[in-house]
């Protein structure tokens, strides 16, 4: 690719004189312009981009144009400030080289085009080779289809380094790819800040949408005074449909949060007849304050026809507390909190339970490990036998 019969630190491309810039060629569009020269750049291994311009002082347009390899005009302003600065900085490689590659264009006093007048091929640096050269800037581009099949698999919920895997295979190989892993993760950078300010609304959208799709599917979400989303609620056909036959006992936690926007992430969960959780519907709240919740059991109840359920199983809090005593009077009311025993009090619970102490006690490293799994057992069976007597209790008063 290489020719260096000009001197012994010149690399001349070895490019077909048809696909070279010629001196007064003519291109309507300096874009046109970079795109022949840039095909050109790729084809003889290095990386172009865009240099100076001039404008002309009576229209004020560009009127002469540059385009140069990558490794071209050394900035030495940067380097006087940085001999000048004492703080140390990362060492690491120089990209420019003074390399004298260049086009140059002039755009015609009476007319649209732009003319070659001036064309350098010589570089100072050795020319990539093609297997590489897809990895130079000017040439790595995330093309319109790729960034289709790219969303689609980030809605599969695929990871970004077998999302370029797969675009890799699709394309024939990495060399055929047109861009790298980074410039896949600064494509999914700019959607998320194409998202910022909308997500509320693209969400709603999407309640829209499967509403549309579904009838059965419900929804509901409020705004405050300032235009400020502040709850929501959403659950499909499939969850209403569960609810109908699994929906006696639920469990409504309201301990995870979103580090992002602040909302905290409230699922109500069931199980069903193959002892597996099951989402009976899910929502999003501003906070945890007794309106809220009046608000979010309200929707749940409208979105099931069922009614209300027999239990519902919550943690300890008293604004959650005092709104299932307004929305759910006849629902029972159990919380899942449950005491830690502490592992000191492992002989006062051997005698609860009609052990024997151990007499190696200090000295085995698993006993305390087994008796406190033999708590949480007994613990876990004592709990579901008090919720089915409370269960049968409630059934007998109804």
């Amino acid at each position: 690719m290489a020719d260096t019969s000009e001197g012994p630190h010149l690399y001349n491309p070895q490019v077909g004189e048809d696909r070279k810039p010629q001196i007064e060629m003519e291109f309507p569009s300096l874009e046109e312009a970079f795109t022949f020269y840039n095909q050109y750049a790729h084809e003889s291994g290095f990386s172009a981009r865009l240099g100076n311009s001039k404008k002309n002082k009576r229209t004020n347009e560009v009127g002469w144009k540059q385009f140069v390899c990558f490794k071209g005009h050394t900035d030495e302003k940067q380097k006087k400030v940085a001999q000048v600065d004492s703080v140390k900085e990362r060492a690491c490689g120089e990209v420019r080289t003074g390399c004298m590659a260049k086009l140059s264009l002039v755009k015609e006093q009476t007319g649209e085009n732009w003319i070659v007048t001036k064309f350098l091929e010589s570089h100072n640096h050795p020319l990539s080779t093609p297997s590489k050269v897809h990895l130079l800037r000017s040439h790595r581009h995330v093309s319109e289809a790729k960034k289709v099949l790219k969303q689609q698999f980030a809605e599969a919920n695929i990871p970004t380094c077998q999302q370029v895997r797969l675009l890799e295979i699709d394309s024939g190989g990495p060399e055929f790819l047109g861009c790298t892993k980074r410039d896949i993760r600064n494509f999914e950078r700019e959607l998320r800040d194409e998202q910022k300010g909308i997500d509320a609304e693209t969400l709603i959208e999407f309640f829209a949408t499967e509403k549309e799709k579904n009838s059965a599917f419900f929804y509901a979400y409020e705004i405050d005074s300032t235009g400020r989303f502040t709850r929501c609620f959403s659950v499909d056909h499939v969850s209403r449909r569960a609810y109908n036959v699994f929906g006696d006992a639920v469990v409504f936690d309201t301990t995870y949060n979103t580090k992002k926007y602040g909302l905290i992430f409230a699922p109500f969960i069931g199980v069903n007849h193959h002892h597996q959780s099951i989402v009976l519907g899910c929502a999003f709240l501003s906070d945890e304050k007794t309106e809220l919740f009046v608000w979010l059991l309200t929707k749940f109840i409208e979105a099931m026809a069922k009614g209300p359920p027999t239990m519902i199983i919550t943690d300890q809090d008293p604004a959650l507390t005092k709104a299932i005593g307004q929305v759910l009077p006849q629902t029972v009311h159990r919380s899942n909190a449950t005491e830690k025993a502490n592992t000191n009090d492992d002989e006062s619970y051997e005698e609860d339970l009609g052990l024997t102490p151990c007499p190696f006690r200090s000295e085995d490293r698993y006993y305390h490990s087994l008796v406190s799994k033999l708590k949480r057992v007994i613990q876990a069976i004592l709990e579901v036998l008090n919720i089915m007597q409370n269960i049968s209790e409630h059934a007998l008063e109804t």
